[in-house]
């Protein structure tokens, strides 16, 4: 996609504020592609193969953003809510399936300042520690 295309930065920046990690992404693509399925909990990590506690909460994360649904029996399902939602879901697929490196990238680049500041308090503990 290109960087000047609408449709382009519609999805950038929904990856940016939505998506916390690429299972997250996988997860929600999942059960847009399969929009009649209602999917449990270990359904889900088998097919992202992760841990039933992992897929859980990436799950209940996709709920609580109103990007998925869910319902008593803790199923979960994509819930069309406009049109407009369908659009970006199509552009995001696509735009994951011709540019998954850089997709990946942008989701992994997220998390590296929260892991920065980690390391740094860390260090600084450590530092102080020696004193």
């Amino acid at each position: 996609m290109q960087k000047d295309d609408p449709e382009a930065r519609e999805v950038d920046r929904f990856i940016l504020e939505e998506i916390d990690s690429v299972p997250h992404l996988e997860a929600l693509l999942l059960l847009w592609r399969n929009k009649t399925k209602k999917w449990s909990t270990d359904e889900m990590a088998h097919s992202l193969y992760v841990p039933a506690d992992t897929a859980d909460k990436i799950l209940q994360d996709l709920a609580r953003r109103n990007l998925i649904a869910s319902d008593a029996a803790k199923l979960y399902y994509y819930e069309p809510s406009s049109e407009d939602k369908n659009s970006l879901m199509r552009s995001l697929e696509d735009a994951y399936r011709r540019e998954l490196i850089r997709v990946s990238r942008m989701i992994h680049s997220k998390a590296a300042p929260a892991i920065r500041e980690f390391a740094r308090a860390f260090r600084f503990t450590k530092d102080k520690d020696k004193e």
